[in-house]
């Protein structure tokens, strides 16, 4: 019995030391600055596996040496893997955010990865940094431009040519920003409900022009619905206007004499970019119909990668007691922020986003459930003169008049944008 004992133990040391003898061969014994200099001529004569496995070594013993670690980062980077890039990249600025190179290749990084906002938002911090840095300015202007901001991408621009009038790269990317850059547009809206029983197919058209100014967007609508076999128009006004870096506001007016929109529609919001690429916003909604309505809002919003998270939610005090409903927002983003697939889920019913379905009935619908999703598509021609967006919805909402059943509406929606300078 003894004998079987010791045999199991001397079994089970021997294997544990097998195992520490194989632990210690993995830990690096060499001279990392000779090792550094072999992984440098391994990668640059494209045997980067074999650099990325001695660059790897070395920083099991070196952690902190950081130019091995943004070597092994930007290596990731030249073969497509961005995630493994991005990962070291925050190691290293972390521990260093004085090191504009790695700010450097990190944005670089983002950009090749299609991943604008998060560049936009990287530069933004680098230069807290590095302030009116060229390098970085560049990097700022071409994620501005990427993420439909162009007029920002020009400011960037211009703050580079103060300081260095002859910059050719600046004034090459000014020139191609220049044929580019249009600043107005004209789109069309063109939406149908359809409802499974009681209603007739409800119509609703807008026409509408925007002009991007350096203070901020300005939007013109003309709406015109054609609901329970009546016709009625509204004319809206949307500004959003800048306040700060990273700072700005959304103003919105409106007029009617129908009872088909409010008399009076009026709304203001405040953004904030935060950090770790989030927004976040506070604001109301005002409808007056025979009475007002006061509908309080913010959100929440995440930019990471290509992709765009958001959370809005819908606080409306009324007589019979509070409604609230919310909407989240996801979209996924191709080449820039106007080519995109988007997708919407609500829940609760809002006198805001269903004020089509919202007769001025305030005390009736502050109850009403309601639950729906949306999808869409959008995207541009190869010179963004054009854009186009496609939306299919389905609504599945309890009746005004009839609470306790329930009808559903599909949604059809067709856009069209015009730019030109």
């Amino acid at each position: 019995m003894i004998s079987k004992i010791t045999t199991k133990l001397s079994f089970i040391l021997s294997f544990c030391f097998a195992i520490h003898m194989q632990a210690q061969e993995k830990i690096y014994n060499g001279n990392p600055d000779t090792s550094f200099e072999t992984a440098r001529n391994l990668a640059f004569n494209q045997e980067r596996k074999q650099a990325q496995d001695t660059l790897r070594h070395i920083i099991t013993k070196y952690p902190d040496y950081h130019d091995i670690r943004t070597f092994l980062a930007t290596t990731y980077s030249w073969d497509g893997d961005y995630k493994k890039a991005r990962t070291e990249f925050a190691y290293v600025i972390d521990k260093d955010p004085k090191n504009k190179a790695n700010w450097v290749a990190a944005i670089k990084n983002e950009s090749w990865s299609e991943s604008p906002f998060v560049a936009l938002e990287m530069s933004k911090k680098a230069l807290k940094f590095f302030p009116e840095d060229s390098e970085l300015l560049y990097l700022k202007a071409s994620a501005e431009k990427s993420t439909n901001n162009p007029l920002e991408a020009l400011n960037s621009i211009e703050s580079i040519l103060d300081k260095n009038p002859e910059d050719e790269n600046a004034l090459s990317f000014k020139a191609n920003l220049n044929q580019t850059l249009r600043k107005n547009t004209i789109g069309i809206t063109a939406a149908v409900d359809l409802y499974s029983e009681v209603f007739d197919p409800m119509q609703y058209y807008t026409l509408n022009y925007s002009r991007q100014t350096k203070y901020g967007t300005i939007i013109s609508k003309f709406n015109y619905n054609r609901r329970f076999n009546e016709n009625g128009t509204q004319i809206e006004f949307d500004l959003y206007p800048k306040i700060a870096n990273g700072l700005y506001a959304y103003l919105n007016i409106g007029f009617a004499n129908t009872f088909l929109f409010p008399d009076l529609r009026y709304g203001a919001e405040l953004y904030k970019s935060l950090p770790h690429s989030l927004e976040a916003s506070l604001g109301f909604r005002s409808l007056k119909y025979s009475t007002t309505t006061n509908i309080y809002t913010g959100s929440i919003g995440w930019y990471t990668g290509n992709s765009y998270l958001s959370f809005r939610p819908y606080i409306t005090p009324g007589d019979n007691g509070t409604s609230t409903s919310g909407t989240f927002t996801y979209r996924k983003y191709r080449s820039d922020a106007d080519n995109y697939f988007g997708a919407i889920f609500g829940m609760g019913f809002s006198p805001e986003i269903n004020q089509f379905n919202f007769s001025g009935n305030e005390g009736a619908v502050v109850d009403l459930k309601s639950q729906k999703i949306n999808v869409g598509y959008y995207f541009t021609s190869n010179n963004k003169v054009n854009a186009w967006g496609a939306q299919f919805g389905v609504t599945h909402q309890e009746i005004t008049f009839d609470q306790g059943n329930y009808f559903w509406i599909y949604n059809i929606t067709l856009t069209w944008d015009l730019r030109f300078k």
